[in-house]
């Protein structure tokens, strides 16, 4: 069984500021070659919440996998915190305050989460929290 992928459409362009070191970006072209999970979240988001520890079996079971966090139009002190309590499971978190990068994507609810194959294009996108069943049926069998 090999899910058909639901889009296949080219990563767009950005460049995001690290939430926890303004001298670290992170560009499209960064990634490039890797497989990659984005994921939008912010701490004022209920939902971002449950799917968290999901996100960090996701980066145990599957080490290759480079998962980016967006923390999207939230107050930066508050990301911070809600990582240091709950956790970061992200490789790099970027900070997307003004929602820009977040416009690019499509983004139009949290939490929201993009999986690129290792050409740079999205071949998955979910919108609402993260399942067990939907890592399952839909990420784990697109991850190279």
């Amino acid at each position: 069984y090999s899910p058909k992928p639901l889009f296949d459409q080219e990563l767009p362009n950005f460049e995001i500021t690290s939430l926890f070191d303004e001298i670290k970006k992170l560009s499209k072209f960064d990634i490039n070659n890797n497989q990659v999970l984005i994921n939008f979240f912010a701490s004022w988001c209920a939902p971002c919440k449950e799917e968290h520890p999901l996100l960090f079996s996701l980066k145990n079971n599957h080490p290759n996998l480079m998962i980016i966090g967006i923390d999207y139009k939230d107050v930066k002190s508050n990301a911070k915190k809600f990582l240091e309590n709950e956790g970061n499971p992200y490789h790099y978190t970027g900070l997307d305050e003004n929602g820009k990068i977040g416009l690019e994507f499509g983004v139009f609810g949290l939490p929201e989460t993009f999986l690129t194959n290792n050409k740079g294009n999205i071949v998955f996108k979910h919108t609402g929290p993260l399942t067990s069943k939907i890592i399952q049926n839909e990420i784990i069998p697109r991850l190279e």
